[in-house]
């Protein structure tokens, strides 16, 4: 008997995608955000099921994650901030519960969700991951979420049997 292997193709046609990005530190986020759109658009997903909630600022990314993940229209999500290490403890609360509120939806709806926020030291480490030297992170948050929601399609239509239902 071989082991059954499952694998996500990144594959958009077909697909609506949901993102929230964050307008506190826009510049970094509007790069963020068109790397992600070119990604999407790349990969086969028609400009016009590509839809943005714009929120203030990390911290309020998951909950406009979680209407979108409510509506059940989505395939899939995508999460684009930008939280900036200070000199006071506001980014580690900001930061966690960013994360934690973006992955709460995730496993609360089922839902895939390409995390693209950035939690960094210095603008300059954010330039690099916002189409700077390091890519584009973007980018790597929607090309994760459009691999997780083909996977999460093929997972979804086997059985308890193993057979596919489709």
């Amino acid at each position: 008997m071989e082991i059954r292997q499952w694998d996500g193709l990144l594959l958009g046609t077909g697909k609506r995608i949901g993102i929230v990005a964050a307008r506190f530190n826009g510049r970094i986020v509007e790069r963020l955000l068109e790397g992600a759109v070119d990604c999407l658009s790349r990969h086969g997903v028609d400009k016009d099921r590509i839809e943005i909630a714009r929120v203030p600022g990390a911290w309020e990314i998951p909950l406009a994650l979680a209407e979108f993940a409510r509506q059940e229209r989505f395939e899939a999500l995508v999460a684009l901030g930008l939280v900036l290490k200070g000199e006071t403890a506001h980014f580690e609360h900001v930061a966690g519960e960013c994360s934690r509120g973006c992955a709460t939806v995730s496993r609360d709806h089922s839902m895939p969700l390409g995390f693209g926020v950035l939690t960094c030291s210095t603008r300059e480490q954010a330039e690099e991951r916002a189409g700077g030297k390091l890519g584009n992170k973007g980018w790597d948050a929607a090309l994760a979420a459009l691999e997780m929601a083909d996977l999460v399609a093929k997972l979804r239509a086997v059985d308890r049997a193993g057979k596919e239902v489709r």
